[in-house]
């Protein structure tokens, strides 16, 4: 499975931004898919996840209420919808898939992709 992520931008805070997640393949609903995000000097973070399950989503608790995860089966993609920016969400944000459906919010997935940065100006 090969992933391209694409959507980041500089935006002000309040600001709104949607990110999208290609992915290749023909097995794409069978991939639980989910977006991590790593900001300068900082640790990669799990940010949202969507089982390919019943379509179990999970957020982290910094963006519950702000940003949306949601999934295309016919068309492959996955996408984030960040509303309510803040400063501390700048960040690279990775897309990421796997085949598993359990520990969605842990980072061993098996497939990533290169990152699109967000930027969130005060």
């Amino acid at each position: 499975v090969q992933l391209q992520a694409c959507g980041g931008g500089l935006v002000q805070a309040g600001d709104s931004l949607r990110l999208s997640c290609a992915a290749s393949g023909r097995t794409f609903s069978r991939y639980s898919m989910a977006w991590f995000r790593q900001a300068p000097g900082k640790e990669r973070e799990f940010v949202a996840a969507i089982s390919w399950i019943a379509g179990k989503i999970y957020y982290a608790d910094a963006v519950k209420g702000r940003f949306t995860v949601s999934r295309d089966n016919a068309k492959n993609t996955v996408s984030l919808q960040m509303n309510s920016l803040k400063p501390e969400d700048t960040a690279v944000y990775y897309c990421a898939a796997d085949q598993k459906y359990t520990d969605l919010p842990l980072g061993r997935y098996d497939y990533w992709g290169q990152g699109t940065e967000v930027t969130v100006s005060s």
